[in-house]
């Protein structure tokens, strides 16, 4: 009983109702669970940081607006990367009356990116600009439009400055310097490496993107740009010259007519490696693989097969190659960029768009069997070294 005579009431603790739940409201719901918008709170999630503002850049170049993109890790830790493209936009977006620039920034906004009319994106589905926002301490923006330099800065996401016209200009470009929050990360020390391998990657993957990399803690430059694109990103995996069944690799690419899904393919084989396929969707890499790979090895496992029965290398009373030797000494990347792609999992590591598979499928099925065709003496090479390697895989 207590003082007033009234019985205390014990809390019922399988009850449950509406003022049970709890509603994070805008940048809130990132802070509060960060590992949901970049993966974790380590390393990773770090470096993911940086893989955001820079997809906003790589999608400016498959726009056909910036060739050129700048990485520097800061004096005190922080990331600047600037781009050549258009600018961030600046008109006023009607539904919250603020400038289009601060809604992306501010705004969860699922599905395509706000404003900028992107066929194909990388990061976040439009939320990597503003999970990034979120997650620094402190962030700047300052871009090249409309004939002036435009500014504005944030702190842990929320706005500190109205966006602010500045002097007249003609040139173009955005350059967004953020610092990473320590009381959200584990650590807010980036590697000069692991961000020198991904921007590489990216070089490869965006024939004609030239992607620098600075490092102020000391200054440490590196400067990637590929026009050879995959086929390059394929000699840097084989080094080895002399282990080589044939030189130089195949390439080839293909874009539907809808211009919702294209594909860009590379590949060799070698003597020393039990093989290796690296594929990515819309320049992220997929390392659990998904559609894109499965459409790439079916087709590659049937046509090999028909090639080398139709050239007596096979005949009617051996088996099938199995998958496992024609992969054996392959080394291969596989790049889809999809309008819409699906992704398995937050971390976006497996791919399920079904058209990716189909397409996939299909250009490889008729390119490489084109050049198959048209390189008689590399092909035969091909599978006389599939053959070899047959034999300790048996056949299917």
């Amino acid at each position: 009983m207590t003082e007033s005579g009234n019985p205390s009431q014990p809390a019922d603790v399988n009850e449950y109702t509406a003022s049970h739940i709890q509603v994070l409201e805008g940048l809130e719901a990132v802070r509060r669970r960060p590992g949901m918008y970049v993966g974790s709170t380590g390393e990773r999630g770090l470096h993911q940081m940086v893989y955001e503002v820079v997809s906003h850049a790589v999608d400016e170049h498959l726009a056909g607006h910036a060739d050129a993109m700048d990485v520097t890790i800061t004096a005190e830790g922080g990331i600047r990367v600037t781009d050549n493209g258009r600018g961030l936009p600046v008109e006023v977006d009607e539904p919250t009356g603020k400038p289009a620039v601060e809604v992306e920034l501010t705004e969860l906004s699922f599905g395509s990116k706000p404003h900028t009319g992107y066929r194909v994106s990388g990061g976040l589905s439009g939320l990597g600009l503003c999970v990034v926002n979120a997650l620094s301490s402190r962030l700047t923006v300052e871009f090249h439009r409309d004939g002036h330099r435009w500014t504005q800065e944030y702190q842990k996401g929320t706005p500190v400055t109205p966006l602010t016209r500045n002097e007249e200009t003609n040139e173009q470009g955005t350059t967004i310097a953020f610092l990473p929050d320590a009381d959200i990360f584990e650590t807010t020390r980036y590697s000069f490496a692991t961000l020198s391998e991904r921007l590489q990657e990216l070089a490869f993957l965006n024939r004609g993107l030239a992607i620098s990399l600075t490092d102020q803690r000391p200054e440490r430059p590196v400067r990637y740009h590929h026009t050879d694109g995959l086929r390059a990103f394929v000699a840097r995996l084989n080094p080895y010259p002399p282990s080589l069944v044939h030189s130089p690799a195949i390439g080839f690419e293909s874009e539907n007519e809808n211009k919702t899904v294209s594909v860009q393919v590379a590949m060799q084989w070698n003597t020393w490696s039990s093989g290796e396929l690296h594929s990515f969707a819309n320049s992220t890499r997929t390392s659990e693989g998904g559609a894109h790979e499965e459409g790439f090895s079916t087709a590659l496992t049937g046509l090999v097969n028909d090639y080398a029965r139709r050239q007596g290398q096979l005949t009617a009373d051996d088996e099938d190659i199995t998958a496992e030797a024609v992969h054996e000494g392959l080394t291969a990347v596989v790049s889809v960029k999809l309008a819409h792609p699906v992704f398995e999992g937050a971390t976006r590591t497996r791919l399920s768009n079904p058209e990716a598979n189909v397409y996939v499928h299909a250009v490889v099925h008729e390119h490489l069997t084109d050049w198959l065709d048209h390189n008689p003496n590399e092909a035969a090479s091909i599978i006389r070294h599939i053959l070899n390697t047959s034999t300790g895989h048996g056949r299917r």
